[in-house]
């Protein structure tokens, strides 16, 4: 029975006092000073801060105010802020008068999501540009909205003692306005101006001093005018920078750092200088226009950019200026820029501006810093439209950490990733949180910043680890890190990580039918893996389906050289008859010599591995076209046969036909699609036509496995599921089918993904036990 109306109306008109504990990243993105605005404009009083598990508000007045201020948090909250979950507890009105922003209560193990770096803002922009602002021209404007914030924070919950900015004290305008409820500085923490905050300089390239404040950014500037390197020290660590429409200053880029074929990132100072350089979709410009402001992957339309930025390469990794500092350097330039990552080889970011000096001072002839420290490298994030959404490559700054949602894991689980691409893992109740890209563990520098990024994770959630996860190869760095942790540690093999990602990113729970493709991954039966198709069941897996397997002479040297995968694919259809076939481009590669050592190999099986690899499969491919025989970086072969294709469409698909061996394993069989290949490219036929005969059979053989197998819903994971054309046919072949695609949008489906994957199956497993 309903009360009457007038009845309903006293209740709720009656002074009540409620609890409300918000959950999620609503720290750093001004939800304190939103919820304080929110309050006083509903008339109600209690306060807000800070704590270990988030947001905390006592809010009292009528409960209808108290129903509109959670509708608020709910529907409306600040734009970079994300509520996860919000508790609700009834409490005695106290009958104070007025709403207040409390000290922070650190009291707990913080559960609070951290707050990711944020570009800068509309307003900020605007003042920063306005000489009659007292911040006009200052490269550290920030405010509630914008500005830095994983990388100077030191602890949580988030307050300007808990960051590099404690070393700054406000001035008493900045205090003034960090204080006033009506300014949107109002709880800024990294809130700061000329007067107080942090200062820039010019370096020589042997850390003297030359310049400082504005005299440095013209310094600076004409340097790059006229082709030199500059070191900037930015948000996340260094830059290193060059004109990029200078192919000369490119090309010392390159020769000085060491990397003589991997694409540049280049930094725009607008969109219409992108859309000069750059097609750009509609979800393309949301991306780089978002305030995480990634690199996005773009398709290149001619335009000033140097073709040395991306030698070969069809696409542009495209960036807009995110800091106050890039802003006043490529206003003052008015040209893009290259903008690649301050370090040598595959060595961590540089943070430091002194480290900066010693370790980059044969590549850098100025450096640009400031005193701001920097608590952990942050790359840039790097993404790309799939299937009409973005799909994250690199999980870095702005994107990084990133909380995926768990049912029923459990709190303690430590995931320590692979060895390229490397990422961490710490699971909180209910959550995996993934740390930021921290890359190859092949030096000791990137395995120090990978047992840095693993303490650091941790301390910041007030993880205890109990279980360590690591990949099934025993001879990966990251291991090493497992087992200095002192705990229980469990390995998880790697396409089964890669699966279970995709899964947990989707909010899947098994069964679902997992195609893991990538270049390799350490089988459970002698074998490299990399053409996998794995099912997944509730507290079990098997493998399924994989590809043929052949050989690769010389193991890890057929990584870096396709013509070697190529040998080793036409020995395996053809036997000794493939040293032979010197009108292929794979197998003329080789001189006399070098073919009759890799033949023997092959036909003794020494040192030649078999493998069932998809990103091995595609070097082959791109050897025999004659597009590639030795690598500059990991994935250029597989990349220039995506690219050789083209926007081509239509063609007839290569036959891999599909069949069950002894064992019932389906395998896929690549070898009429080979025959059927250098058939074609014998009678002349285009790279670009084969490319995308063989795309084509690989999307066709992914439904014909589907279909063996019969499970709805099918998982896309791996690194070759970067490849945006074999994508993107999965996933319309198999919706086609009827089958249900799940592919990667917020985890990288490359390496990067696999601790979420290590974690959740732990989690899984621990459940199930």
């Amino acid at each position: 029975m309903k009360p009457e109306p007038a009845i309903a109306e006293a209740v709720n008109a009656a002074p009540s006092r409620r609890r409300i504990v918000v959950c999620g990243v609503v720290q750093g993105v001004g939800f304190r000073p939103f919820v304080y605005r929110q309050a006083t404009d509903l008339g109600l009083s209690g306060w807000v801060g800070n704590t270990a598990g988030g947001v905390t508000i006592e809010a009292e007045g009528s409960g209808e105010s108290i129903d509109a201020l959670v509708d608020a948090i709910r529907l409306r909250p600040p734009v970079s802020a994300l509520v996860e979950g919000i508790e609700f507890e009834q409490v005695f009105p106290t009958g104070e008068f007025g709403f207040s922003i409390r000290m922070s209560d650190d009291v707990g193990g913080p559960t609070a999501g951290v707050p990711v770096d944020l570009a800068t803002c509309l307003d900020c922009l605007a003042e920063v540009f306005d000489p009659l602002s007292r911040r006009y021209h200052y490269p550290f404007i920030n405010c509630t909205q914008c500005g830095p914030r994983f990388s100077i924070i030191t602890g949580m919950p988030y307050d300007r003692a808990r960051t590099t900015m404690a070393g700054f004290p406000m001035c008493l305008d900045c205090q003034a306005e960090y204080d006033d409820p009506g300014d949107r500085r109002f709880h800024a923490e990294p809130n700061a101006c000329p007067a107080c905050g942090p200062k820039l300089a010019v370096w020589d390239r042997d850390g003297h001093p030359l310049d400082t404040g504005e005299t440095a950014f013209a310094t600076a500037a004409d340097a790059l005018r006229d082709g030199r390197i500059v070191a900037v020290k930015g948000v996340g660590g260094f830059h290193l920078m060059c004109d990029s429409r200078n192919g000369d200053a490119v090309d010392d880029l390159r020769a000085r750092k060491r990397r003589m074929a991997k694409p540049f990132a280049v930094m725009f100072p607008s969109l219409e200088t992108v859309q000069a350089s750059c097609r750009l979709s509609q979800t393309e410009e949301t991306l780089l226009t978002d305030s995480r402001c990634p690199i996005v992957l773009l398709t290149r339309n001619g335009g000033p950019i140097a073709e040395a930025v991306a030698p070969g390469n069809p696409r542009l990794g495209a960036m807009l200026p995110y800091a106050p500092l890039h802003h006043l350097l490529i206003r003052e330039l008015g040209f893009p820029i290259v903008a690649t990552s301050g370090n040598v080889g595959d060595e961590p970011i540089v943070t430091d501006e002194h480290e900066a000096v010693e370790r980059l001072s044969g590549i850098a002839d100025l450096f640009l810093v400031h005193d701001r420290p920097i608590v952990r490298p942050l790359d840039d994030s790097v993404v790309q439209v799939v299937a009409g959404a973005g799909q994250v490559l690199r999980l870095g700054r702005g994107y990084a950490p990133k909380r995926i949602a768990v049912d029923g894991i459990a709190a303690g689980i430590v995931a320590v990733g692979g060895h390229l691409k490397t990422a961490v893992a710490v699971t909180q109740d209910s959550s995996v949180v993934v740390g930021s890209h921290v890359g190859d563990l092949d030096t000791a520098a990137s395995r120090a910043a990978h047992t840095a990024a693993l303490a650091d994770l941790t301390r910041f959630h007030a993880i205890t680890p109990r279980l360590a996860v690591r990949d099934f190869h025993p001879d990966y760095a990251s291991r090493h890190a497992a087992e200095a942790l002192e705990v229980d540690i469990v390995a998880v093999q790697h396409h089964l990580a890669h699966v279970v990602a995709c899964l947990a990113e989707n909010g899947v729970a098994p069964p679902a039918l997992g195609v893991a493709w990538d270049g390799t991954g350490y089988g459970d039966d002698g074998t490299i893996w990399g053409g996998e198709f794995v099912l997944v069941e509730k507290d079990k897996w098997r493998r399924v389906g994989r590809l043929r397997c052949f050989r690769l002479p010389g193991g890890e040297a057929a990584v870096r050289e396709p013509r070697r995968a190529a040998l080793g694919l036409l020995f395996e259809a053809f036997g000794e008859e493939a040293v032979t076939m010197t009108d292929l481009p794979s197998v003329a590669a080789f001189d006399v010599a070098e073919r009759g050592v890799t033949g023997r190999m092959l036909a003794r099986g020494v040192n030649a591995p078999p493998t069932s690899s998809v990103g091995r499969l595609l070097d082959a491919f791109a050897s025999l076209c004659g597009l590639r025989q030795v690598n500059g970086y990991e994935g250029q072969a597989a990349g220039e046969l995506e690219w050789a294709a083209g926007e081509r469409g239509g063609g007839a698909p290569l036959d891999l036909p599909v069949s069950a061996d002894k064992d019932g394993m389906l395998v896929v069989d690549w070898q009429p699609a080979l025959e059927a290949a250098l058939a074609d490219l014998r009678a002349g036929a285009a790279s670009d036509v084969v490319s995308e005969a063989v795309h084509g059979g690989l999307i066709a053989a992914i439904v014909k496995v589907a279909a063996r197998v019969g499970e709805n819903r099918v998982a896309l994971s791996g690194g070759c599921f970067q490849n945006v054309r074999l994508t993107e046919g999965a996933v319309a072949g198999l919706r086609a089918a009827g089958f249900t695609p799940l592919l990667h949008r917020r985890i990288p489906p490359n390496d990067g993904g696999l601790a979420l994957g290590q974690a959740a199956w732990a989690g899984i497993m621990e459940a199930a036990s």
